[in-house]
């Protein structure tokens, strides 16, 4: 019969280790870039769109990293 280990929960990764950091850094920097200006928009609401872009990939990924750094229980 196996021997039954108590489960040592696994430490999560450092944040900027994981995929989700570099998709959501990646996402913010284009947003940010289309917010800016640097890329010529033809119009106000694309660079409005790339502001939200940004804002909302940020908070989705501190989301993310809060949910998975809450202690269980």
């Amino acid at each position: 019969m196996p021997s039954a280990r108590p489960s040592v929960p696994e430490q999560p990764k450092a944040g900027w280790r994981t995929t989700e950091f570099w998709l959501s850094l990646a996402a913010v920097a284009a947003g940010a870039v289309v917010a800016s200006g640097a890329i010529p928009a033809e119009s106000i609401w694309e660079r409005i769109a790339g502001l939200v872009v940004a804002g909302l990939s940020a908070l989705g990924y501190t989301g993310a990293r809060l949910a998975l750094k809450k202690p269980a229980g």
